[in-house]
């Protein structure tokens, strides 16, 4: 079902704003500089005059009538409350006599001006800047166009500043500034806490709409929706409290739980589309009869003073949750007739959270400012550094206490291997990381079943191989019997050298490849059978999970006294108590760390008229109960340890703890070897689907060539014939000359005197036609195949030898071809268990007779049983 316009995004400008707290004239200029004059000296007051001067700006900027940009304004805020900070560290202001007391900040609440505070303290002033921060980022919120995708996204990300804050507000100045002798309830934590919740209700908002707009599921419009409401639900939890109640407009609460109940109903009404697209029809029906009486219920008790746009977005939201309803009734009683649950029994609505309140800590961070930084009181600074070293040492002693009872708990743990043992008792098997982690590897690789497929792939390669070697000889046999049949026809008229004398290094590299053929069969065997032999050791990794492989440690078959349960029972209470301390300890810790963060006696110190001493001991004296805390824990730790001692030495006994050790070490030992016999077995199966699809590509390359030799043989052969049938029909030595450089039947081939010429051998005979000159092939090896080892058996004949025709051997020529390199068309062997793998005998010279080949082949390529699988 396709999500339509939401009816809730119908209320586009239904959303709120904070107007700013008012304040009255205050000059901060001339108390702050004679402050300066008198505490430090006239020079120093001179030095300050342009900080003073921005301060009394960044104040009187701050009374005037808010800027007509709120971006400015909210920029203004933030400088001042930077320049307060810096203030508060130099300046003491407070009623007393030595302090300044001539200031007075008054402030006016937001909600009702009629309320002021007047405080003689900076706590007052930071607090209600913070509160004009959050109302001015709302302003700007409200102020964006959010008919549009970017308007809204802009209106969001002002509410989380506003959200950030409030909650800056609530959580670092609140608490201050209500200490007073008077303050207002806007500047309340409660009020600030509410104030968040509101405004990230509308910062959600707007990220519903823009999730409508671009047309999400059903699903994630209802989490989010929901999320909307829940936001809404909890700022009217804190509306309603009784002090806050009496203290906003009637309008404000109707408002908020109006939003409330219309973004839960509307969360209803996406989740009911969902459920329909599910045919969970009973759901849906009990979910869109929750939003109806929900809207129900807020119009009869909110509707008064609520904005018309408002409530006329909840009535079109009702009619669509009507009208769904009525269809689902309907579909329901007529096909599906699901019993629909009650209300009471459904799940909380999903919800999802896609904002959170801006982090002010940086954007309010004034120790970067250079405001007042020559004027640091000297006896405030060496104070606190001193009182700072006494927390830092009562810290790091604690800490350090901490530490090493946690460190001995956890080695004298494993040295009674506990818990490891109860856990086994339980069934419940734990393995070392490390071995775990191989044993994983292994099984996410296949495991020792997956071999089987892996030895099937080197068959079939070794196969294919043997298949194109086959062919390959195949067709070099074929030519040269052709070429004899020819031979025997025309006799001395068929001039053209012999098959033999030119394929000879095309056999020689195939012969080269039958040796590594051979020699990877039996390394393949050699493979195979270590699978065979090695296959029970490695059965143990293809149990999953691997803990089921491990012994247990099962109860003693005969018991004296029937106490097994007890002691294993006071052994794990035991347990429990020292993972209690363990958290205690840890709690310990934090509060310590927490402590030393909250700890800014910088305040006491610039009012102290006392001594410093005193100070110092009252302060450090809060830290003496979480001392005597540790130490109390760390106490219990230790007479607990030695209970647990004594109560695993009598558990060890009982279940005979020593030989279910020894037998689960062997069984970890037992892994691990199965885990390297794998890895081996593993890399020598890589190594030869490697090894054979490289000499796939040597073989594929040399039957191409062989393939170009007989095109090119079989166009001479044509050029022959042609020419031969010229002479015995008496054609004209002349047509004979213009067509090849045969000599006519029965004549033999006559060299001028005047150009005498050595004799032409066999292989160097000249082209038929110098436009088709013989095949001759390459001798150097291809690209990829450098220097492999030889792979012919020494004095043995080739075993890709072609017998020849006739009974009359071809006479070799004087001039022989260079042989070819061992490494020429070759291919490499790949390691196994003895040394190289796949590696064939070393191929000598002369290991091969040249052709033609006197000694009939041993295996013949078509004949062979063995390229038979």
């Amino acid at each position: 079902m396709a999500a339509s316009p939401s009816p809730s995004a119908v209320a586009t400008n239904i959303m709120l704003a904070i107007f700013e707290k008012k304040t009255t004239s205050i000059d901060l200029y001339r108390p702050l500089r004679n402050y300066v004059a008198f505490t430090y000296s006239e020079r120093e007051a001179i030095n300050l005059e342009d900080d003073l001067n921005t301060l009394k700006q960044l104040r009187s900027d701050i009374e005037r009538v808010p800027d007509p940009f709120p971006t400015v304004r909210r920029d203004l805020f933030i400088s001042y409350f930077k320049a307060l900070c810096l203030v508060e560290t130099r300046f003491p202001i407070s009623p007393d006599e030595d302090h300044i007391n001539t200031l007075q900040f008054t402030w006016f609440d937001a909600f009702k001006q009629k309320h002021k505070a007047v405080q003689h303290n900076i706590h007052l002033e930071k607090a209600a800047v913070l509160f004009n921060l959050g109302a001015v980022y709302s302003q700007i919120g409200l102020s964006y166009d959010r008919a549009t995708v970017d308007g809204r996204r802009q209106a969001s990300h002002a509410f989380i500043g506003a959200a950030g804050s409030f909650a800056f507000l609530r959580d670092n100045a609140s608490t201050k500034a209500s200490m007073g002798s008077s303050a207002t309830l806007d500047l309340s934590v409660e009020c600030a806490g509410m104030l968040e919740r509101l405004m990230l209700a509308q910062a959600q908002e707007c990220v519903f709409e823009n999730t409508i707009a671009k047309g999400s599921t059903p699903g994630v419009c209802a989490k989010i929706s929901r999320q909307v409401g829940l936001y809404y639900e909890e700022a009217l939890a804190a509306l309603v409290v009784a002090h806050l109640k009496d203290h906003f407009d009637k309008a404000w609460i109707s408002h908020v739980q109006l939003k409330a109940a219309l973004f839960y109903a509307e969360a209803c009404y996406r989740c009911g589309m969902e459920l329909h697209e599910k045919e969970e029809i009973a759901e849906e029906i009990a979910r869109l009869r929750s939003g109806v009486n929900a809207l129900a219920e807020v119009k009869k008790s909110s509707s008064k003073g609520a904005a018309a746009q408002l409530l006329d977005a909840i009535n079109k939201l009702e009619v669509n949750l009507n009208r769904n309803l009525e269809r689902a009734v309907k579909e329901n009683d007529r096909v599906y007739l699901m019993r629909v649950p009650p209300p009471s029994s459904l799940s909380p609505l999903p919800a999802f959270s896609m904002v959170k309140p801006m982090q002010m800590n940086e954007v309010l961070d004034a120790s970067k400012e250079k405001m007042f930084a020559s004027l640091v009181p000297d006896s405030s600074a060496k104070a606190l550094s001193r009182y700072t070293e006494m927390v830092d040492d009562v810290i790091r002693t604690q800490a350090e206490k901490l530490q090493r009872g946690s460190e001995l708990t956890r080695v004298r743990l494993k040295e009674m291997d506990l818990p490891d043992s109860i856990l086994a008792l339980e069934g419940h098997f734990t393995l070392p990381a490390d071995l775990k982690e191989d044993v994983e590897a292994v099984q996410i690789s296949g495991g020792p079943t997956g071999l089987e497929a892996e030895l099937q792939q080197l068959r079939d390669l070794r196969r294919v191989n043997n298949e194109l070697l086959v062919q390959t000889e195949e067709l070099l046999q074929k030519e040269a019997t052709e070429d004899a049949q020819f031979r025997s026809q025309f006799g001395t008229r068929w001039t053209r050298p012999q098959s033999s004398t030119l394929t000879k290094n095309l056999q020689d590299r195939l012969n080269r490849f039958a040796a590594n053929l051979k020699q990877a069969a039996d390394s393949d065997t050699r493979i195979e059978r270590s699978v065979r032999d090695h296959s029970a050791l490695m059965s143990i990794l293809d149990h999953c999970p691997i803990e089921s492989a491990l012994p247990t440690l099962s109860r003693p078959i005969i018991s004296l006294d029937a106490n097994e349960d007890a002691i294993v029972g006071a052994l794990k209470q035991s347990l429990r108590q020292l993972e209690i301390l363990g958290a205690q300890r840890a709690g310990l810790e934090d509060m310590l760390k927490e402590m030393k963060r909250k700890d800014d006696i910088l305040p006491k110190l610039m009012t102290s008229t006392g001594s410093y001493e005193e100070l110092f001991r009252k302060e450090i004296a809060k830290y003496d109960r979480i001392c005597e805390d540790i130490a109390q824990n760390i106490e219990a730790q230790e007479q607990l340890l030695l209970q647990i001692q004594a109560q695993n030495e009598e558990f060890s006994a009982i279940f005979n703890l020593e030989d279910y050790k020894a037998s689960r070490e062997k069984c970890f030992k037992q892994i691990q070897a199965a885990i390297a016999k794998y890895r081996e077995i593993k890399g020598n199966i890589n190594e030869g689907l490697k090894f054979y699809v490289t000499l796939q590509d040597a073989i594929t390359n040399v039957k191409q060539q062989c393939s170009d030799f007989i095109m090119t043989r079989n166009i001479q052969c044509r050029e022959m014939i042609e020419d031969v049938q010229r002479q015995m029909a008496g054609l004209s030595f002349q047509d004979r000359k213009n067509t090849g450089p045969y000599p006519p039947v029965g004549q033999p081939h006559q060299t001028p005197r005047s150009q005498p010429q050595p004799q032409t051998e066999p292989q160097n005979a000249p082209y038929p036609h110098s436009q088709s000159p013989y095949y001759r092939p390459p001798e150097q090896p291809m690209p990829g195949y450098g220097h492999p080892p030889p792979y012919g058996a020494p004095q043995q004949p080739p075993p890709y030898h072609v017998p020849p025709v006739t009974s009359a051997p071809y006479a070799p020529s004087p001039v022989q071809q260079q042989p070819l390199a061992s490494h020429e068309y070759g291919q490499p062997a790949y390691p196994g268990w003895h040394g190289p793998y796949y590696n064939a005998p070393g191929q000598q010279p002369g290991s091969f007779p040249r052709p033609p080949y006197s000694i009939p082949s041993p295996y013949p390529p078509h004949q062979s049983g063995y390229y038979k699988q």
